[in-house]
């Protein structure tokens, strides 16, 4: 009887409690839910609103997203207010907690310092074709704390903003232009200014090539190798232009050197059978 007695007790005791609490429960959840629906709202009110103005897409993306992260922070310590926690402790409660997840997200805070370098320093702009970390791809989104990368391959790459930001990089864009160098290797042979001549030729036919005062094309020996004469194709060329044009100049030159009677070497190996017995002979 007295178990019963003290249970009775006990309900009585907290059970009260737990029902004037239940107001701010409901309260709190109801917050939270309406907050993250309204941040939701203001988040594409926002996208808009600088696609309207035709923002920087770097910045457009990087100030968004810093704004939903700002707006959840108060949003949870509203939540956290309408729990019943008292302002002084909610104060040392975040002071403890931000200390403890400094220490913990280190890594984050540095993310965080990179995306804002990035920004400020701008080595690359959202469009752009870079080359950092061992990733190749075209920028899709700086965020506060990583960089999004479309490969190739359409595959999706994505760098932390620390890492990045104390990266060699790349930027195959910010110039608008940039040079190739192809490689054709030669027989000993063969003729170099007949084969330096038909390549030469073959790159000044693209109306892709660019032919600027100091950018002009040009082929010339780069090296003599075990099995062939190394000749340099060099030429300048719009980033749109890049690929295509390498391609072709790499396929139409095979088919010309060879059309000339020129040929391509290739490493061979000889292999020499000898009979065991003959040799004893």
């Amino acid at each position: 009887m007295d178990k019963f007695k003290d249970l009775d007790i006990y309900i009585e005791k907290y059970g009260q409690k737990l029902i004037d609490f239940l107001p701010n429960v409901i309260g709190a959840v109801l917050m939270l839910f309406l907050g993250l629906w309204l941040i939701k709202i203001l988040n594409g009110f926002i996208k808009r609103f600088f696609d309207k103005k035709e923002y920087d897409p770097t910045l457009e993306n990087f100030i968004a997203s810093l704004i939903n992260w700002g707006l959840k922070i108060v949003l949870f310590v509203l939540v956290i207010t309408q729990l019943g926690v008292e302002s002084a402790s909610l104060v040392a409660i975040i002071g403890a907690a931000g200390l403890a997840v400094g220490l913990a997200l280190q890594g984050s805070l540095a993310n965080f310092a990179g995306g804002v370098l990035i920004l400020l320093i701008k080595p690359f702009r959202v469009g752009d074709f870079i080359s950092a970390q061992g990733v190749d791809g075209t920028v899709k989104e700086i965020s506060i704390f990583n960089t999004k990368l479309t490969t190739f391959g359409n595959q999706l790459a994505i760098i932390p903003n620390g890492k990045l930001s104390n990266d060699n990089i790349i930027n195959y864009t910010i110039e608008g232009i940039r040079h190739e160098n192809l490689t054709f290797g030669i027989g000993y042979d063969d003729n170099i200014k007949q084969a330096k001549e038909i390549l030469l030729n073959l790159v000044s036919e693209q109306e892709t090539v660019l032919t600027l005062e100091d950018k002009m094309p040009m082929v010339a020996v780069a090296e003599l190798g075990d099995s062939s004469v190394n000749l340099t194709v060099r030429y300048w060329s719009k980033n749109e232009d890049f690929w295509n044009l390498r391609w072709l100049i790499l396929e139409e030159g095979k088919m010309r050197l060879e059309a000339a009677g020129i040929s391509i070497p290739y490493p061979q190996r000889d292999v020499h059978h000898f009979n065991l017995e003959t040799l004893k002979k």
